[in-house]
């Protein structure tokens, strides 16, 4: 019953438009002032749910991303790598996401993927043909590849929640973002290819290849010493991160001079605005969790599964539709931090790996960015490209469609996500 009116309460705040990080710290506050609890708590749970080290990694690649955004290394790497794949069919696309990846590779952010990458690979390809839908569905879907290609920032907090190893959950997400990449390219091939409504790019002559990809490589370098750094044990997450921001700040304000005093004010004016919007629902989940661990919410959730729940598989499928439903609702930082604290005995009381487990539930999260109403990276592509949400909405459908297909073959093929970080 407990749980009940625990979650009823916490949608009846959600809807009526209350702000996440106030609507978790509000209603936790009430919870342990009706157990008679010294409110002292919350004052020390608002402190000690930043007091992390690895937390500090969170602004430092946040800035990183806004210092590439605001220094337009998108359009080098876009053209770089429509240079190799131009020309194949749906060879833009390709190139789109191919982008998509890389910049996640640095930036840890779907809407720093999205709008760096959007806002030059919009205009090139709707010039050419590509219907608007197709175009910014695939924008969109592809800037998700931010939270789950390394370094992701909802990894860094699910790795926190739970303790688990933030460089091993990196190396996790590499696997299934690949995955990713290859089933959204070859929807573009199979798209070009059906419908013939676009005019292929010319085929680059091998030193248009050359100064591109020159130019573009330093980004190209950023992103393999970060992942590099993080997998050869150099240097941990936290470090990766102040060492990506040096080098994006020398990358733009140095070696490319694409970065200027006011560029740079807006991005550490952006990282600020986004830090502590991040923090405080941090914040407000560090005191509704330990509301609801001493009302006992998570031992009754287990005691549900083992009760109604025969297997690991249907706890799975249970969570799945969870989260695909209130991610029409809550932006994807949320549902980490509500839901992760728990399910988290119920998924170590299954023996399900807690690794596997955040990929899993990450991908998931990630549909959260493209479906209406409040899908983060819808937004950021109709600002970018200035048309209806309508419009991006019915492009991200069948994108939709393949990154369920990849929670399935994620969970057929479990090393997928585990055979990097374990076995390699």
């Amino acid at each position: 019953m407990t749980l009940l009116i625990v979650v009823a309460a916490l949608l009846l705040l959600l809807f009526v438009g209350l702000p996440v990080a106030f609507a978790l710290a509000g209603l936790g506050t009430v919870m342990l002032a009706l157990k008679g609890l010294p409110l002292v708590m919350v004052a020390q749970n608002l402190h000690g749910a930043i007091d992390n080290f690895v937390l500090l990694s969170v602004p430092l690649f946040l800035f990183m991303s806004n210092v590439l955004l605001r220094g337009g290394v998108g359009r080098d790497l876009f053209d770089a790598v429509q240079s190799w794949v131009g020309h194949w069919p749906g060879g833009l696309g390709i190139a789109a996401l191919l982008s998509c990846g890389i910049f996640s590779a640095i930036s840890g952010s779907s809407v720093a993927t999205a709008a760096t990458v959007g806002t030059v690979a919009i205009p090139e390809m709707t010039r050419r043909g590509y219907s608007t839908s197709f175009t910014l569905g695939l924008l969109a879907a592809g800037g998700t590849l931010g939270i789950l290609i390394p370094p992701s920032i909802p990894l860094i907090v699910y790795g926190v929640i739970t303790e688990e190893s933030i460089g091993k959950l990196f190396l996790a997400g590499v696997g299934p973002g690949l995955l990713l990449i290859a089933l959204f390219s070859v929807y573009c091939v199979l798209y070009a290819s059906f419908t013939k409504n676009h005019i292929p790019s010319e085929k680059a002559t091998w030193r248009q290849r050359r100064d591109t990809t020159l130019r573009a490589l330093p980004t190209g370098l950023l992103a393999f010493i970060m992942l590099g750094g993080i997998y050869s044990g150099v240097f941990t997450p936290t470090e990766a991160s102040a060492i990506g921001a040096s080098c994006a700040i020398l990358l733009t304000a140095v070696l490319l001079r694409t970065l200027n005093w006011r560029g740079f004010m807006l991005a550490v004016r952006d990282s600020v605005a986004t830090t502590i919007v991040l923090f405080l629902i941090v914040i407000g989940a560090k005191i509704f969790g330990k509301a609801v661990t001493l009302y006992q919410v998570p031992a009754q959730v287990s005691q549900l599964v083992d009760t109604h729940v025969a297997s690991a598989d249907l706890f799975l499928v249970i969570v799945a539709g969870i989260l695909l439903f209130i991610g029409l609702f809550l932006e994807s930082l949320s549902m980490l931090l509500i839901m992760v604290p728990v399910l988290l005995p119920t998924v170590l009381g299954l023996g399900i790996d807690p690794i596997w487990f955040g990929i899993f539930f990450v991908i998931l999260i990630e549909v959260a960015l493209i479906t209406p109403p409040v899908g983060m990276n819808l937004f950021v592509i109709q600002a970018v490209a200035r048309t209806p949400l309508g419009t991006v909405v019915k492009g991200v459908a069948p994108f939709i469609g393949l990154m369920m297909l990849s929670v399935v073959l994620v969970w057929m093929f479990p090393d997928i996500v585990l055979y990097i970080p374990f076995r390699m």
